[in-house]
C-alpha cells in the first residue's frame, strides 16, 4: 500500500503527496485527491495536513486514506500535524519589532513543544551607521543566550537564505510572526518560481479576516514543507494553564526549582530564586515584564471566561 503526507485538506478531499521508498515527499509528482475511510469518524477522529498516511488508489485515479500513522505533534491552531518547527519572522524596520508579540509566540510554541527558529527581516533596510543596528545586535544576542537559534535575512539582498533552507529541510515548518514582515517575499526567495502573492499568504494577527481558508503544505526542494496558514491565529492564551506560563519561559527553568515555596508565581514570594536573578541581571528586564503582563492578562481572561 502506497504511503503519502497530506499536503491539502479541503471540502472532505486530502490531497495525498506521495513519499519515496526513503520515506522523502515526491514533490515531483503530483497529489493524489482521496477520502477518508469511514471508520476514522467512528474512532472519533479525522486526518490532518501534515499527517503521513497509508492510501489505497482507486479506479478513477482518486484513492481513498486507509491508516493514519502515528503522529509526532498535532496543533490545534492551526490544524496541522507533524509540524516539529516553529519560524517566526520579525521585521527589523517596517514594521519596527515588536519584542512583546515576540514573546509571546514563543509561549505558545514552547507550550505547544516545538522547536523554534527567529528570523529577523528586512536586514538590508539598517542603516550601518544608525543605532538600529546595535539594538537589533541586542536583541539577536539576548534570544540567542537565552538557547534560542536567530538567523538574520534579507530577501533583497539574499542574505541568510541558505541558511534558512538547511532548517527547513526534511521537515514540517510553520510560519508565524507580524504582519507586514515579507512572509511572501521571504518564501518566494526560498523557492524560485513559486510565485506566491502576497495578499493570499497575509499574516494578520488576532481575530481579523484572513485570506487563506484552509491549512495547505507548500513543499520545498530539500524534503521540507511549509505550511501555508494563518498561523497561531488567536494568540489569546486559553489554552495554557495560569501555573503553565513561567515553564514557557526557557531562562526561568534553572532557578525555578530553587524558589522557596513551591507553586511561585515569580512574582511577589519570598524566597523567589526567579525575582533574584532578575534582579541580578541574570533574566532580561523586557522578558519578565513580559511575563508579568501576559500572566496579569490570562488571570483577567480566566475570570470572564
Amino acid at each position: 500500500m502506497p504511503e503519502g503526507i497530506i499536503v491539502k485538506a479541503l471540502s472532505g478531499y486530502y490531497y495525498v503527496m506521495p513519499v519515496e521508498d526513503n520515506g522523502v515527499p515526491s514533490v515531483e509528482g503530483s497529489a493524489v485527491q482521496c477520502r477518508a475511510r469511514g471508520i476514522f469518524r467512528k474512532r472519533g477522529t479525522s486526518p490532518l495536513v501534515g499527517d503521513r498516511v497509508s492510501y489505497m488508489l482507486t479506479e478513477n485515479g482518486e484513492g481513498t486514506v486507509d491508516e493514519i500513522h502515528k503522529r509526532e505533534t498535532e496543533l490545534i491552531r492551526p490544524p496541522v500535524a507533524n509540524v516539529s518547527l516553529a519560524v517566526l519572522l520579525f521585521s527589523v524596520k517596517e514594521p519596527d519589532m515588536n519584542l512583546n508579540l515576540l514573546d509571546k509566540f514563543l509561549v505558545h510554541i514552547e507550550q505547544a513543544g516545538l522547536d523554534a527558529l527567529i528570523v529577523l527581516t528586512k536586514q538590508d533596510l539598517i542603516d550601518p551607521e544608525a543605532e538600529d543596528r546595535n539594538i537589533v545586535a541586542e536583541v539577536k544576542a539576548l534570544y540567542e543566550q537565552i538557547g534560542y537559534e536567530v538567523i538574520s535575512t534579507s530577501s533583497r539582498t539574499g542574505e541568510g537564505s541558505e541558511l534558512l533552507r538547511e532548517r527547513l529541510a526534511g521537515k514540517i515548518s510553520v510560519f508565524s510572526g507580524q504582519s507586514g514582515v515579507g512572509k511572501s517575499s521571504m518564501l518566494n526567495a526560498l523557492m524560485p518560481g513559486l510565485t506566491l502573492e502576497t495578499s493570499a499568504i497575509s499574516m494578520r494577527l488576532g481575530r481579523g479576516k484572513h485570506t487563506t481558508r484552509h491549512v495547505e503544505l507548500i513543499p520545498l526542494d530539500n524534503g521540507g514543507f511549509v505550511a501555508d496558514t494563518p498561523g497561531f491565529s488567536q494568540l489569546d492564551f486559553l489554552e495554557i494553564g495560569v501555573e503553565e506560563l513561567s515553564t514557557c519561559f526557557r531562562e526561568f527553568a534553572q532557578f525555578a526549582d530553587q524558589c522557596k515555596f513551591r507553586g511561585c508565581t515569580h512574582t511577589h514570594e519570598p524566597g523567589c530564586r526567579v525575582l533574584a536573578a532578575k534582579e541580578e541581571g541574570l533574566i532580561s528586564e523586557s522578558r519578565y515584564q513580559h511575563y508579568e503582563q501576559f500572566l496579569t492578562e490570562m488571570k483577567d481572561k480566566k475570570r470572564r471566561y
